[in-house]
């Protein structure tokens, strides 16, 4: 036997034991949290009594029946009250209804007004959300005479044709379960994946602190770091202070390192250190090293993520470092520069893959380098940066300490975004 139901609907089902005593009515359903697409209802919650209340599970397989009541195989004498509702980890009264869900069809955020169950013998499925006006006329038990004026005063609106229903494989809850994060399945990520990373980005703009918080423990690694690299500083910082330290140092080690340091620059010294605790060595020295420029000089603004090559290499070996690193993301940018440095790792020349591409495999590299190495220090402003990089149309720059050694490298980008971020304080003072 199949057929479907609102949630609102079964809410206050009376429920009845097997001798037909009444034993309460149904407060809440528990559904399993599996891989499953359409999660499936292992408990029915039912209360009885009004302002002290007590409450008790009955599995599914003790449910013999559901119409307009539910009626239970078991005796009221074998059912066990407590005094607070069961600590559950996924049901829908506490986690679907009036909960927010990411359409990933229509990819925007919505409210749950219902919940639409397939019910097949005893067993309810999730099948659908209902995020219309009908779903929330129907939990406040005003759709007889809604839709009776309706019909009345618009008989031709659509109002009472269709249904506002989103199925469950497309509905990705942003709360966040007790025990575990129950978003935290394959299912949950394949339902995100299909979700333009942009448009992640967009939708967690219209949820607070905490739901962004539990949407991104959601992400995949790769989804983290291109959405949180669409964040404002102020989200970053604030979803980088709800993360735990663990959290937010595997976080920080999968975003460019030079983000990674404007992000820690405003943290204490104690927060950093504990951060830090939970990267790799490399990784921590070179954002530690990162922290001891100033923000407003090319040592801050540099990032330590470059592709290099001894001075000697080949042009096979170029085309064999980009290969390799095709897919490392922090390379962004600079995927397509080289430098060339010697034994003491002083820059011997630079060079970018459209100087490289007609050589031979065999041809050293050196040949194919820009005759003068164009370069910063450490210690020069932002707009000095940015007039080199003008000046000679680099996609990157070199950042040189005062021995010559390469010390990281400031991509175009990063410098248009902090001069707009200096022209736009000036012109707040301004006004």
């Amino acid at each position: 036997m199949k057929f479907f139901s609102y949630f609102s609907e079964i809410l206050d089902y009376k429920v009845y034991d097997s001798r037909d005593r009444i034993i309460g009515r149904v407060y809440d359903i528990a559904m399993a949290v599996t891989e499953e697409i359409f999660p499936r209802s292992i408990q029915i919650i039912v209360s009885r009594g009004f302002l002290s209340g007590v409450f008790a599970v009955v599995p599914v397989e003790a449910v013999n029946s559901y119409d307009k009541e539910v009626r239970l195989k078991v005796k009221l004498d074998e059912i066990v009250f407590e005094k607070e509702p069961p600590r559950l980890e996924f049901s829908l009264r506490r986690d679907i209804l009036d909960q927010q869900v990411v359409d990933t069809d229509g990819h925007k955020v919505v409210r749950v007004n219902d919940v639409h169950l397939l019910q097949v013998d005893n067993v309810l499925y999730l099948a659908h959300v209902d995020v219309g006006t009908k779903g929330l006329i129907r939990r406040l038990g005003w759709s007889a005479f809604f839709n009776w004026a309706v019909k009345t005063i618009m008989p031709d609106t659509n109002y009472l044709k269709e249904e506002k229903l989103i199925s469950w494989k497309n509905a990705h809850p942003v709360h966040i379960g007790l025990k575990r994060n129950l978003l935290q399945t394959d299912i949950a990520r394949k339902k995100l994946s299909r979700i333009p990373v942009a448009e992640l980005a967009d939708i967690m703009e219209d949820l607070d602190i905490l739901e962004k918080l539990s949407l991104f423990k959601t992400f995949t690694v790769d989804m983290q770091r291109v959405v949180f690299a669409d964040m404002t500083l102020q989200e970053k910082e604030d979803l980088i202070d709800r993360l735990d330290e663990k959290e937010a140092g595997s976080l920080l080690e999968n975003i460019p390192a030079d983000e990674a340091a404007d992000l820690l620059h405003d943290l204490s010294k104690d927060k950093v250190d504990n951060l830090m605790r939970f990267m790799h060595t490399n990784n921590s020295r070179k954002l530690y090293k990162l922290l001891g420029f100033s923000q407003d000089t090319a040592g801050g603004l540099m990032t330590t993520e470059y592709l290099s090559l001894p001075k000697d290499a080949l042009v096979k070996h170029a085309w064999e470092k980009i290969k390799e690193n095709a897919d490392v993301r922090k390379f962004t940018g600079n995927i397509n520069s080289i430098y060339l440095v010697d034994e003491n790792y002083q820059l011997s020349g630079m060079t970018s893959l459209n100087r490289f591409v007609n050589a031979g495999p065999d041809e050293l590299l050196i040949n194919t380098c820009l005759e003068k190495n164009v370069f910063v220090r450490t210690d020069d402003t932002i707009e000095e940066v940015a007039l080199l990089i003008e000046k000679y149309k680099f996609v990157s720059i070199p950042v040189l300490d005062d021995k010559g050694i390469l010390q990281g490298v400031i991509t175009n980008d990063d410098v248009l975004e902090e001069m707009i971020s200096i022209a736009w304080k000036k012109y707040k003072d301004q006004i």
